[in-house]
């Protein structure tokens, strides 16, 4: 069997994991990596088939003894984090059956379609508010200056947090998630698990002052439901904080990875100018060709079968989202950027059971954006000669994108 070098930390595959997914794709059976004892699954097919089998699952929970769970904790260095076990290594994300239907089913009417096109006058209004802050600029940094701000703001006034804790909820949330890469030194450890006390207290704030003085938001929603017995207090904290996670970096990621692949293709923005009505499909296509979060983890409740290989239940599998992207077995010309492609059924979201809640809220928060940005400005470009991006496994996004800008 062809060799394949899997160093996701590298600086080489932060630069292009693209030719590393291909050779993965290559290989006749699925890559075992050695450093997470679990099998990477790169074609579309593999992807899509353990994403959607409900017997693949997030947790280990009933796959091993107590014993076993605590030594694989000590291994993975995810131990001695009371806050952390607590309400970030058990969530919505991380449940499954009964329990993750549950938790789903409490907020997943606020993130319909429907519910989330209520939000776009607030998502126009703060865009705007962005943009007469550098109205004068000839130049910004779009990730600091502009694309981080967004997504904190949606999600915390759908949640119901107030707008001056924006900033630091981000930080808390870059801290948290961070640790769930690859890399989870000790000192990664002290700083995710104090964020996630510091997140925890604030939200006990909220909750408590929320129950004192209801308004229209989700937390209030969440009280109540609690009341009735749908939530016990820690998921209903970590369900909070994972709302208030997942709505930030991924969406930071990709509007930063959009804005780079369309500063590298200007025809695709002059397209999008004559045609605004396909922006929605171009949102689609920098999902597809530079997803944020290119990889997720399930283990077998069974035994299964995948291309001849037969797998025994217990087993870990990689499923690596960025790869299924880019099969061409699955994409025409996958690594070509083409914002008019349809059909385009891309998995930058996830499959089955852990679908993206949040998806419709992310589309719609760059619909806005880049609709405004065309509308306000008559070119941008991009001013240096290399981009570099975060380098992980689990995430995908630049980690600066200075940027000019013409009226």
């Amino acid at each position: 069997m062809a060799q394949v070098k899997f160093e996701p930390l590298s600086k080489d595959f932060s630069e292009n994991p693209y030719e590393t997914y291909a050779a993965l794709r290559a290989l006749d059976a699925p890559f075992y990596f050695t450093d997470q004892d679990m099998y990477l699954l790169s074609r579309y097919e593999d992807v899509s088939k353990i994403a959607t089998n409900q017997n693949m699952v997030r947790s280990l929970e009933g796959l091993e003894s107590e014993e076993d769970a605590k030594e694989r904790q000590r291994r993975a260095n995810w131990h001695d984090m009371p806050y952390h076990e607590r309400v970030v290594q058990f969530s919505l994300l991380d449940s499954d059956g009964e329990v993750h239907r549950r938790l789903r089913k409490q907020v997943f009417g606020s993130f319909t379609s429907r519910s989330i096109a209520a939000l776009e006058p607030v998502v126009q209004a703060f865009v705007d508010q962005l943009i007469a802050g550098f109205r004068d600029k000839d130049q910004i940094e779009f990730i600091e200056d502009f694309a981080a701000h967004v997504p904190g703001y949606v999600i915390g006034h759908l949640l119901g947090a107030p707008e001056e804790y924006s900033n630091q909820l981000r930080l808390w949330s870059e801290q948290v998630v961070q640790f769930f890469d690859v890399d989870r030194s000790d000192e990664k450890k002290q700083i995710a698990e104090t964020a996630t006390r510091e997140f925890f207290e604030f939200l006990v704030d909220l909750k408590n002052e929320r129950s004192r003085n209801p308004k229209d938001d989700l937390i209030s929603k969440m009280i109540l439901d609690e009341r009735e017995g749908h939530y016990t207090e820690d998921e209903f904290i970590s369900t909070c904080m994972l709302i208030l996670m997942a709505g930030h970096g991924s969406t930071i990621d990709v509007l930063g990875s959009g804005m780079h692949t369309l500063l590298k293709h200007p025809n695709a923005i002059a397209q999008m100018r004559e045609a605004p009505e396909i922006i929605p499909t171009a949102i689609q296509e920098m999902f597809r060709f530079e997803p944020p979060l290119p990889f997720f983890h399930r283990h077998a409740l069974e035994d299964v079968t995948i291309r001849d290989h037969t797998f025994p239940k217990g087993t870990t599998f990689g499923l690596l989202y960025g790869a299924a992207n880019r099969d061409p077995a699955q994409f025409e010309n996958p690594d070509q950027f083409q914002i008019d492609r349809t059909p385009n059924r891309h998995l930058a979201f996830g499959q089955g059971a852990h679908l993206c809640l949040g998806n419709h809220i992310a589309r719609q928060n760059m619909k806005v954006i880049f609709e405004t940005l065309l509308r306000e400005f008559k070119d941008f470009t991009l001013i240096d000669d290399h981009v570099s991006y975060k380098r992980g496994l689990s995430v995908r996004g630049v980690e600066a994108l200075n940027i000019g800008l013409a009226r």
